[in-house]
């Protein structure tokens, strides 16, 4: 245990979401937030440590750019608690990729200025084996390209109210999507999707109607009128956690580098 005041920690996190009821504790179920804290205990003596996060990740999904905030006690060097936390972390399938003193006044989530989710769809006849939770198998092709040109209309602002959760807490469904990209490699399509925040579930409902289109069952003017329609039951099924990923969390100055954007844990 070290001694002092406490110091704010900025975190990059990277987890498996299989195993977890999501980021957030709840009343049954490991949470990676549980997990988390729980490691960092063990650096205080057991007494309790309260984190904060840039996204609250649903169950099932997975980050390889999530961050998070925790206040300790003394003076550690970054690689030394980054190692540290990782070996109370085990055995669950969480690691600490970098530790970085946070910022004055700086909180992983009101601070942030965009969040990057990428979404991954295996569309071959076989079932994947390396893969297996942590793509959508989709057992027929999939047409990418239209899949890709229809996801255009979405960016920009707009009323998402057809591709958001009834149980999302936002107070408007109004936001900017920068990005919404679909690109193939192989028999591995990707969904690449910017903005500054998202509601709940919005790119895996995007993403589901993508995949409609992407087998013909719709046009690729669609996704155009379902986003003017604002209206959920027009929209597609909502994609599976296990095949998005939170890969990154933008700030105007990185914590974790020396002032630069942290356009670099965004997807390229």
């Amino acid at each position: 245990m070290a001694n002092g005041a406490a110091i704010g920690w900025a975190l990059l996190l990277e987890y498996d979401g299989g195993p977890f009821v999501g980021w957030q504790r709840q009343k049954s179920g490991l949470s990676v937030q549980e997990v988390l804290e729980t490691a960092a205990s063990r650096l205080t003596g057991g007494a309790p440590v309260a984190s904060t996060v840039a996204g609250r990740t649903d169950a099932g999904v997975h980050a390889s750019g999530q961050v998070a905030r925790i206040e300790l006690p003394g003076d550690y060097a970054a690689d030394r608690l980054r190692e540290a936390l990782n070996y109370h972390l085990l055995p669950h399938p969480v690691a600490v990729l970098a530790a970085s003193p946070a910022p004055p006044d700086w909180h992983p989530r009101f601070s942030a200025t965009g969040r990057a989710y990428s979404y991954r769809i295996l569309d071959r006849g076989a079932r994947p084996a390396l893969l297996a939770g942590r793509v959508w198998h989709v057992a027929h092709r999939l047409d990418a390209e239209a899949m890709h040109r229809a996801a255009q209309a979405l960016i920009g602002r707009h009323d998402f109210s057809s591709f958001r959760a009834s149980a999302c807490q936002a107070k408007s469904p109004v936001r900017t999507l920068d990005r919404l990209d679909v690109r193939r490699e192989g028999d591995l399509i990707e969904v690449v999707a910017e903005a500054r925040s998202f509601l709940h579930r919005q790119v895996r409902n995007m993403v589901g109607t993508l995949k409609l289109i992407g087998e013909g069952s719709r046009d690729e003017q669609n996704l155009a009128r379902v986003l003017a329609a604002r209206d959920r039951r027009l929209a597609g099924p909502t994609a599976p956690a296990h095949g998005l990923f939170l890969t990154g969390v933008r700030y105007q100055v990185d914590p974790f580098g020396e002032g630069r954007p942290t356009q670099a844990r965004f997807v390229p």
